[in-house]
């Protein structure tokens, strides 16, 4: 050891005397036995990979949230999403890894039969031995139902909340101390399940503004994927993926299933997602034509020519670049403070992930509309 390492750690070691009072253990354990790991390469590398619950939509362990305007189709979607999971069948092409699923139905409870039925008679089979419903009351707000809950989860199972609003109806979803409340909940319920939670919620008013609520939420979430409805036309897209790439779209409609008659001689009816393909899985999108969004793609038009080709995420043929030259050059085209040009870059960028208009992955970025 150099005479410089010897000062180094006696400067410390008298510095954790003056600690001393205060903490358990002796200085020379605590030098000993640091309580944060330093990793390097090697130690990144060996890391475990990302488990997916749906490759590229959802993850395996964490928050997501699907939402959309009422009679979207959202619950229909979350519910066939839920039987994919408790299948292990792909879902609109994406590979699924199988886990138990737990459906807490908050709305529509006396519906919800129809909706299995429907489910049933459309597939031909009954619900997956491993998707469990539940039709009680049940509230993010109280923190016993959320232990009472978690006492019946399947370890490591996705547990879907539908919806948000009824399973915290008394809070104030634009406070950010509210949604804190419920993030909190939603968080204690993942971490003693150690799977998925997804919750169904709505978007605000303004749909162009998206998931309803305190941007708090938005934040806190692993995933979401956010629906919406043109007539008979619905859609899905992937709306943030932490780990995934964001703004693919497809298209669902929902098929009439008719179960029967009622005593009055009248059709029972419910409905079934069903992919609809003449949407196309990426509809053009609104391309910006001033501002930073228009002078980012202008600054990248050509690196796409040169781009690499078969890049994960992106769609077959199409040229990826890399994202930190994207935001080189898109730097050197804005007219802002030399310091602040990288920082209005990948926002920029950002933005036009968020929009659809180019897609990313895994540090990688192609042209999506």
């Amino acid at each position: 050891m150099s005479i410089e390492q010897k000062m180094i750690e006696e400067k410390v070691l008298n510095n954790l005397q003056v600690l001393r009072p205060i903490i358990k253990d002796s200085p020379q354990q605590l030098v000993s036995k640091p309580r944060y790991k330093l990793l390097g390469s090697a130690d990144i590398d060996g890391l475990p990979p990302l488990e997916w619950r749906i490759k590229g939509v959802l993850p395996g362990q964490g928050m997501a949230c699907l939402y959309g305007p009422s009679a979207s189709g959202k619950s229909f979607l979350g519910f066939d999403m839920a039987t994919a999971i408790a299948q292990g069948t792909p879902w609109f092409d994406c590979r699924v890894n199988p886990a138990p699923v737990v459906y807490v139905c908050l709305e529509g409870e006396s519906g919800f039969r129809q909706r299995v039925l429907a489910w049933e008679q459309a597939n031909r089979i009954g619900i997956p031995e491993h998707l469990h419903i539940v039709l009680q009351p049940f509230k993010l707000t109280e923190h016993q139902d959320v232990k009472d809950l978690a006492a019946v989860v399947p370890p490591g199972a996705v547990v879907f909340v539908d919806t948000l609003n009824r399973a915290a109806p008394t809070v104030d979803e634009n406070s950010s101390r509210d949604m804190g409340q419920v993030i909190e909940a939603a968080k204690t319920l993942q971490a003693l399940t150690g799977g998925l939670v997804v919750l169904v919620s709505h978007t605000g008013k303004d749909t162009s503004k998206g998931l309803r609520g305190h941007s708090s939420l938005f934040a806190a979430l692993d995933s979401t994927v956010e629906v919406s409805r043109n007539g008979d036309s619905r859609q899905w897209k992937i709306d943030k993926s932490k780990d995934g790439a964001d703004g693919s779209t497809h298209g669902f409609k929902l098929k009439i299933e008719t179960l029967g008659t009622d005593s009055d001689g009248d059709a029972i009816t419910s409905c079934v997602v069903e992919r609809d393909d003449s949407q196309g899985d990426e509809p053009r999108v609104k391309l910006p034509n001033t501002g930073n969004g228009k002078i980012a793609l202008d600054a990248l038009k050509h690196l796409f020519k040169d781009g690499a080709i078969g890049k994960d995420g992106a769609p077959k043929g199409r040229p990826s670049i890399d994202l930190e030259g994207a935001v080189d050059a898109v730097a050197n085209r804005l007219m802002v403070e030399p310091k602040r040009k990288r920082e209005r870059a990948r926002l920029a960028i950002t933005n036009l992930v968020s929009r659809g208009v180019l897609g990313q992955n895994d540090g990688w970025l192609w042209y999506a509309a």
